[in-house]
């Protein structure tokens, strides 16, 4: 027999070879490693256990296995073993980075990230370009949401290896968080001046010009992108919502298409294709491809969303009511759920059901603008004015420079013969906009020609502009 590990595999099958026996083998310390580590990646823990104790048995002074030991512990929290492991290999080899990302592993699963960094900064001192100290010092910094100096270390990880993605989409991720776009388009095509044919550095700045608006050069990246790797899933997609930004809906179509070639579709791909066609008027493609959303995945409420829309914008609000039903029994809990069936119970002149609709909207967390106007319209058509006036209240609360708020509130004053109080409210609304005024009358036309109202509306709309 051969070196085994000239083949990890071939210690793998002589150590389980011997599993099966009573006797026991003699494998050279690199060979445990392999073993060890085969074993762990395969989530074979037991088995890893196994292999690292007979390791150490032949081998009791490897300083690798005793590493792999306390990686071990480490991963069971069992932090005071390996502390103690540390303690004694320190003392033969006190400047060994590997210690020094033990130790920072140690303190960062205790969440003391704060001295996971110094520990590894410290180590920097004796192994500058190393990697590994800088990947660990970029997600402790991202744990502490310390962005700027996240980003120096991924920056730095791909000075020693630009093809290490994982640092790449940090990087990226950092400049994304700080809303740094021009820096990282700055970054990226000094990158890919280096490593021309990358296509995930195409594709990250394609993103950022998308986040500039920028979608000319949006679309040229992409399709570097998709030159520099033809089988790039990712890029097709992106190419194909920049054209839809662009009212290109037919090329859209046949970018997400394309995807499908080397990729299993998507449920947001499928709601991408129903979304073109929608746009472009094929309503009974949109309708199919929305049906594929929810049946990709049935728990993703924006394919539920797009497919009631539909039916409503076609005035089928019978099917609409149908299928939200559904979408409510498969989530009941979602917000927006709720909110779109309110306006599917309105448009079938359900007004209480739509009450009762906004309601459990609203408990549900959805604080939206457009949800306390809609709501107390249909408490206004319900005559049910108090209880409209305590939701544009709880409206106010969370916008109070809305003057569309407060233009209803003078309204139900009004209506309700509080000529002070309506007059009062009218003032606040007009100082915050005095062009709102004629939102007022959206909702409250029989207050039209109530003389004294539009004579106050008038005479303070000039004080409050000029």
């Amino acid at each position: 027999m051969g070196n085994p590990n000239e083949n990890p595999e071939t210690a793998v099958r002589k150590f389980e070879s011997m599993l099966k026996t009573d006797d026991v083998y003699f494998f050279d310390s690199e060979d445990f490693e392999e073993i060890v580590h085969h074993y762990l990646d395969h989530g074979k823990s037991l088995l890893a256990k196994r292999a690292l104790a007979l390791g150490l048995e032949q081998h009791p002074h490897s300083t690798e296995l005793k590493i792999l030991n306390v990686e071990v512990l480490v991963s069971e929290d069992q932090f005071e073993k390996a502390e103690q492991i540390l303690d004694e290999l320190e003392a033969y080899d006190p400047f060994n980075e590997e210690f020094f990302i033990q130790r920072a592993n140690i303190l960062s699963k205790k969440d003391d990230h704060h001295q996971a960094i110094e520990v590894l900064t410290h180590a920097l001192k004796y192994s500058d370009e190393s990697f590994d100290l800088h990947s660990l010092l970029g997600m402790e910094h991202l744990y502490l949401d310390n962005y700027g100096e996240a980003r120096k270390h991924f920056e730095c990880c791909l000075e020693i290896d630009p093809m290490d993605y994982a640092s790449l989409y940090n990087l990226i991720y950092c400049f994304e968080f700080l809303e740094q776009y021009e820096e990282a388009i700055s970054f990226l095509n000094d990158f890919l001046e280096q490593n021309p044919y990358c296509e995930v550095a195409w594709h990250q700045i394609g993103k950022m010009y998308v986040e500039m608006d920028m979608y000319k050069e949006a679309l040229a990246s992409f399709e570097f992108a998709i030159i520099s790797d033809d089988k790039f899933t990712g890029a097709y997609f992106e190419r194909g919502r920049v054209l839809e930004r662009l009212g290109r809906y037919n090329e859209a179509i046949e970018s997400y298409e394309t995807s499908f070639e080397w990729d299993t579709p998507s449920s947001s791909a499928y709601l991408r294709i129903g979304l073109c066609h929608q746009k472009l008027g094929n309503y009974q493609l949109a309708e199919t491809h929305f049906f594929k959303t929810i049946h990709e995945d049935p728990m993703f409420d924006q394919g539920w969303l797009a497919l009631t829309k539909l039916f409503y914008i076609q005035g089928d609000y019978a099917k609409a009511q149908e299928y939200i039903g559904k979408a409510l029994s498969t989530d009941s809990e979602n917000a927006l759920f709720w909110k779109r069936a309110a306006i599917i119970y309105q448009a079938l002149g359900d007004l209480s059901q739509a009450d009762y609709a906004f309601k459990q909207c609203v408990e549900l967390g959805n604080y939206e603008l457009s949800t306390f106007l809609k709501w107390a319209e249909i408490l206004l058509e319900l005559k049910s004015y108090d209880n409209a006036f305590k939701v544009l209240e709880q409206g106010v609360e969370f916008y109070p420079d809305q003057s569309s708020l407060l233009y209803f509130m003078a309204g139900i004053h009004a209506l309700k013969g509080l000529k002070d109080a309506a007059q009062t409210t009218i003032c606040k609304a007009l100082r915050l906009d005095p062009s709102g005024a004629e939102v007022f009358y959206l909702y409250f036309e029989e207050l039209a020609e109530v003389d004294w109202l539009k004579a106050y509306l008038e005479a303070n709309k000039r004080t409050f502009s000029s």
